[in-house]
């Protein structure tokens, strides 16, 4: 998740977000102060080293048993490269702890975007020696973070392979079954008269999902109401008539119903660090998953650790990344119920606004964790017991990409904050002018708030509280984001999958 590419869009994810009609990943996809609710993780007293428990009130999250890592010597260069400018956040973090920090922006259409928050260069080659780390926030950088790695560079970055993952349905799905998870069933077409013929003899309920690059624009996703199938024939017939010049290639998956979970980590190159985040994306525009797809709006999540939720999905893939040389976040979006859990698809990436919650609940110092990821080191990440949650705070056009709109309701609109307010507030595309937050780009993903708590509901008290201290013109977000974790978790534990 390059040049001047806005005529396909910026994404707004999903991880799993995109802006539909964007060709960037999902604003899917962090800030760290100290509560008193927010202490390093620890096993629990009864629990094994490296095993951990949980209530659906809080979960008592395991880090690695690991040494301390040995602080840096000295202050580290790094350089983040991104092709829409999705990852300032971080990179700001990693300036803050005392880091020198260059940032560089493929897209000329988001180029003001964070602009007072980390350095900018214009041709990241020529820093490219002078940088101790490089992070790669997205996929589809195809052989250059190999080329670098090859040249000696720390790098955190893609593959080609982990680029097919998440790009490639198909082939994502493949290597899920190759490597021992259970799929759900799915037909592949390039033809929307094949698929309608397909289910026309075989009546169900499915859920339609674009491949390639059309699958950043969420909005032409589609899950099936209807057992019969009839209103996925309508859609198809939509699509067909409306948007066959974008949709290549897709999907028919069969429907499963069960509690919509991700299970993520970091990988090094060689394995997976712990602890893993399990995380549930708010994917639609309004509460109570109602409107267009946005990427996400939101996200609730906690840091656990080895669990049957990981070792049954993502762990699977340990041999085949490291094969690749993988170095980063990689994530695996799913279904499970009481028959199994059944994988989705891939996010290979740093997700949005993922990585903005994992900011919140990190302890361990980000510049320190992402050079020990980059040389393909152990690290004792530390976290947060509890829960966090984030919110989405947007404006008018998101989730679609409309400059004419962004610059009439609002561009270089400012984020007026009640009260200062450091803790939990992570900025989108906006830039700092004159310590002030204005809105910066076209696709109206403005910030990202973020709360922590031992409970689910004290992490949403904290996130509101501080989503109350802004003031946008026009902004709006959801009210809803982690509520659904008093069933979903219940159901999780009744079905063994936290164990």
């Amino acid at each position: 998740m390059a040049g001047d590419e806005k005529t396909e869009g910026k994404p707004a994810d999903g991880k799993t977000g995109e802006k539909p009609g964007d060709n960037k990943p999902e604003k899917n996809g962090r800030r760290n102060g100290l509560s008193a609710s927010a202490a390093a993780t620890e096993a629990p007293p009864d629990a094994p080293a490296g095993e951990a428990s949980a209530t659906a009130e809080g979960p008592a999250t395991a880090t690695a048993v690991l040494p301390e890592p040995t602080r840096e010597p000295r202050q580290l260069h790094f350089l983040f490269i991104s092709k829409w400018g999705l990852i300032h956040d971080l990179a700001w973090e990693v300036k803050k702890e005392g880091h020198e920090v260059r940032y560089h922006i493929m897209s000329k259409g988001d180029r003001e975007v964070g602009d007072g928050f980390v350095d900018k260069v214009e041709k990241w080659e020529e820093h490219k020696d002078w940088a101790d780390v490089i992070v790669f926030d997205d996929c589809e950088f195809g052989n250059l973070p190999d080329k670098l790695r090859k040249e000696g560079k720390a790098v955190v970055g893609g593959t080609p392979y982990s680029d097919k993952l998440e790009m490639d349905r198909d082939f994502g799905q493949e290597e899920m079954k190759a490597a021992g998870l259970t799929v759900l069933p799915r037909w592949e077409f390039d033809s929307f008269d094949a698929a309608v013929s397909f289910i026309k003899a075989n009546p169900g309920r499915y859920v339609v999902k674009p491949s390639g690059k059309a699958q950043n624009e969420k909005v032409l996703s589609f899950v099936g109401q209807e057992e019969d199938g009839l209103d996925v024939l309508t859609m198809l017939e939509h699509y067909k008539n409306g948007w066959a010049s974008k949709i290549k290639t897709f999907q028919l998956q069969k429907y499963a119903s069960g509690v919509e979970v991700a299970i993520g980590a970091f990988f090094n190159g060689k394995d997976f660090l712990q602890p893993v985040f399990v995380n549930f994306e708010h994917k639609r525009m309004f509460n109570d998953e109602i409107g267009p797809q946005t990427g996400e709006m939101g996200t609730a999540g906690f840091w656990y650790g080895p669990c049957t939720l990981f070792t049954q999905t993502l762990a699977k893939m340990k041999d085949r990344l490291a094969e690749a040389g993988y170095v980063g976040y990689m994530d695996i979006n799913c279904i499970a119920n009481n028959r199994g859990i059944f994988p989705l698809e891939f996010t290979c990436r740093f997700g949005y606004p993922t990585i903005n919650l994992q900011l919140e609940g990190v302890l361990s110092r980000w510049g320190e964790f992402l050079a020990a990821l980059a040389r393909g080191q152990t690290f004792n990440l530390r976290t947060k017991k509890g829960f966090q949650i984030c919110v989405v705070i947007a404006v008018p056009p998101f989730p679609f990409v409309d400059p004419e709109s962004f610059k009439k309701f609002s561009e270089d609109a400012a984020v007026i904050f009640k009260k200062p307010m450091n803790e939990g507030n992570h900025p989108g595309d906006v830039r700092l002018v004159d310590g002030d937050w204005r809105l910066a780009g076209d696709s109206g993903y403005a910030l990202v708030v973020s709360g922590s708590g031992s409970t689910m509901e004290d992490a949403r008290r904290e996130a509101y509280n501080r989503v109350r201290n802004i003031i946008i013109p026009n902004m709006f977000y959801r009210t809803d984001i982690g509520e659904r974790w008093i069933r979903d978790g219940d159901l999780l534990q009744t079905w063994g999958y936290m164990a």
